[in-house]
């Protein structure tokens, strides 16, 4: 398995695109399975996003200050992520406004993955190369291990209010 950064984030993207894709393709009544679906989003997401703002993001910043908006506006994509997910925790499947709170999460995360990929991956491993982005990779992957599983876990709340806070 590579350690690589990008590598690394592009293989949990793939598998974040896929529980959004079986969503989707879910059908309207398939409540049960939606509900299943949204809390593998949920956990997909908030390890995802842990790991990124917790060990890539900082690094990038403190090595390639010319990106910092590029950062900041990711922070801030995953700040309404973490809004949507927290909201649908509270929800059921068959609640009016599920489908479409989960569309529009799917939708911006979706955003958020492909802005990443097809402009910020390619600056980061122009400027990095592989042996540092190996490095921060496995640091990933140590963060990963104590990652929170729920937004409702302490480490993953503290993220959420340092995005409003700061």
């Amino acid at each position: 398995m590579s350690t690589d950064a990008i590598v690394l984030l592009k293989e949990d993207h793939k598998h974040i695109l896929k529980t959004f894709k079986d969503f989707q393709d879910a059908g309207d009544d398939a409540h049960k399975t939606k509900g299943d679906l949204v809390d593998r989003m949920i956990e997909l997401l908030t390890v995802h996003t842990y790991i990124e703002n917790e060990v890539m993001y900082p690094r990038v910043r403190e090595l390639l200050p010319e990106l910092e908006d590029d950062v900041l506006e990711s922070y801030e994509e995953h700040h309404v992520a973490d809004v949507l997910v927290m909201e649908l925790m509270g929800m059921k499947p068959t609640d009016e406004r599920f489908t479409a709170k989960t569309t529009v999460l799917i939708e911006n995360v979706t955003h958020h993955i492909e802005e990443e990929e097809d402009e910020w991956f390619p600056k980061v491993r122009e400027a990095l190369g592989r042996k540092t982005l190996q490095e921060i990779g496995a640091e990933m992957l140590e963060a990963k291990k104590k990652a929170p599983r729920s937004p409702a876990q302490p480490s993953a709340l503290k993220k959420t209010i340092d995005a409003v806070v700061k």
